[in-house]
């Protein structure tokens, strides 16, 4: 079992490095090839230059985060595998892709050229999931800390190795809805499936949009607020001013305006006013503190 450094902290790995053996060696290597790419090493003890590859091979396997895996075989205890591969030199080290030797190096090579090699052998394919969650939650931190241009390029990153990731494109959406840019928002969810358009994550980004493109037929905030002042039953000012708020960030004081409505006069609009609230909760999240917020405080009208 071969111990990786994660988070700061020893996490057990049993199959991103391992030994194996003649009657191993098809699971091991063969099979798990047709999965992902696989890199056999052949060594043995007295070889001087295989104690100094080993190393170097192991901490660039790790660094590829599962986008590889290593398998070592000693030749002297397993010399048949070598024999019919027509290995005569070690250190020799063989990649295996789909169930084949696809490629391959001899001798104790640099780790800027063995990581080369590693970044040839898995361009453009997707990362493992763990390992692509870890990146989407890089991305959401990127986000909740007021940072759309870096969630942007990590979820461009993950887009680049798999076009169709669904977390991916409608969070790059959202962090178009939030920095203005409409247009490219509809282009990137426009590369959504049909059949993945309900999708909650893809649904509420649309709800985003939707609202943002509302807001820009509506006048400044100060406008609306004007006239709301002049005339606090003008409930049609009430309601843009509370979409015109939203588009600004300020999903409290959007909160505010609509619940001011649904107190005053609940069967406005055809109960217009609780179903755009119910609309910025889906456009928000469930998590979102305002959405928390929003839902208690909707809750004690309706219900009190």
């Amino acid at each position: 079992m071969t111990i990786i450094e994660q988070n700061g902290g020893p996490t057990a790995a049993p199959d991103l490095i391992k030994d194996t053996t003649t009657q191993s060696f098809v699971q091991d290597v063969i099979e798990e090839s047709k999965r992902q790419p696989v890199l056999i090493d052949f060594w043995a003890p007295w070889c001087g230059p295989c104690k100094q590859l080993t190393p170097i091979l192991e901490k660039a396997v790790r660094a590829a985060k599962g986008r590889v895996k290593l398998v070592k075989m000693n030749i002297d205890e397993h010399p048949a595998i070598p024999g019919q591969m027509g290995i005569q030199s070690i250190p020799a080290v063989i990649a295996f892709v789909g169930g084949q030797p696809a490629d391959g190096f001899m001798g104790a090579v640099p780790e800027s050229q063995i990581t080369a090699f590693i970044d040839k052998l898995t361009k453009g394919m997707p990362a493992p999931e763990g390992d692509v969650s870890e990146i989407l939650a890089e991305a959401e931190a990127a986000m909740a800390a007021g940072d759309p241009a870096t969630a942007a390029s990590i979820y461009a990153e993950v887009l680049a190795a798999d076009a169709t990731n669904l977390a991916a494109l409608a969070g790059l959406a959202r962090c178009y809805v939030t920095a203005g840019a409409l247009e490219q928002a509809k282009q990137t969810l426009a590369m959504v499936p049909e059949s993945k358009r309900n999708d909650p994550a893809v649904s509420a980004v649309q709800t985003m949009l939707d609202l943002a493109e509302q807001a820009k037929s509506l006048g400044p905030v100060t406008e609306l607020e004007q006239k709301v002042a002049a005339n606090p039953l003008d409930h049609q000012a009430r309601f843009d001013l509370a979409v015109a708020l939203n588009a600004s960030g300020k999903r409290g004081e959007a909160t505010t305006q609509l619940l001011e409505i649904v107190r005053r006069d609940r069967k406005w609009d055809d109960d217009g006013a609780r179903k755009k609230l119910v609309q910025f909760f889906e456009a928000w999240g469930a998590d979102d503190d305002a959405t928390m917020d929003g839902r208690k405080r909707l809750s004690t009208i309706l219900f009190s």
